[in-house]
């Protein structure tokens, strides 16, 4: 089985979330998958020095940075064919919400790059199951917003600890159409009708240790939906 992992750059506060990508890849090897890593070759929308928070006069391209991750064995998405995966898994970090989608500067009116969106109805059409993990549900949302895709996804609950919005985020992804269900950082969403596997992660106050359990539960029900 080939599990693509879709990275939308390197670091939290600009790309994909490390640690999430990184157990991504941790836990496909696991239950005996192979990644494949993909990469979207276009700047990201800015750079963040993650040891202040400030943004850096510089620019970097997502798919250079994505190659960090994967040890510079990274796949140009335009030249990934559904075809060529079994699933996918899109890691969360802000590059999800500020380059792969607008939604951080426009919330669930923002903008999602066409070869992105392209991908994923592609994959959806073919019945491959996705799996969105933190804050990446948001790229599904537009990806199957006004089609007749009605996903039903997690970013978190309410009830616990959260650095973000969840009621917001979860009010946002319903405007596009999406159905949201609350769920832990111990839990995981599986949307068996059509393949669309969440998990809250990062969106939680959360240990690396819940959140390497929380994927692993996800990168298992991604294989049982393929």
């Amino acid at each position: 089985m080939k599990i693509g992992v879709l990275l939308s750059g390197c670091g939290v506060y600009d790309g994909a979330e490390i640690h999430e990508a990184v157990l991504t890849l941790l836990a496909i090897d696991e239950i005996g998958a192979k990644a494949v890593c993909i990469g979207v070759d276009a700047p990201q929308h800015h750079v963040i020095n993650h040891a202040n928070g400030e943004e850096m006069n510089e620019s970097r391209n997502m798919l250079v940075e994505a190659a960090r991750i994967a040890r510079g064995e990274i796949s140009n998405i335009r030249e990934v064919d559904p075809v060529d995966i079994d699933a996918l898994v899109i890691p969360g970090g802000f590059g999800s919400a500020k380059n792969f989608t607008k939604w951080a500067f426009s919330g669930p009116e923002g903008e999602i790059l066409p070869e992105v969106k392209l991908l994923l109805v592609n994959l959806m059409n073919v019945g491959k199951p996705i799996a969105a993990l933190c804050v990446s549900p948001v790229v599904l949302a537009k990806t199957l917003e006004g089609s007749d895709y009605v996903a039903n996804m997690t970013l978190g609950t309410n009830a616990e600890p959260s650095p973000y919005d969840i009621d917001g985020f979860s009010a946002g992804l319903e405007q596009t159409g999406a159905v949201t269900t609350m769920k832990s950082v111990r839990e995981i969403n599986v949307d068996t009708k059509n393949k669309i596997v969440t998990a809250p992660c990062y969106m939680m106050e959360a240990s690396i240790s819940d959140i390497r359990k929380n994927i692993r539960s996800a990168i298992e029900a991604l294989r049982d939906l393929a």
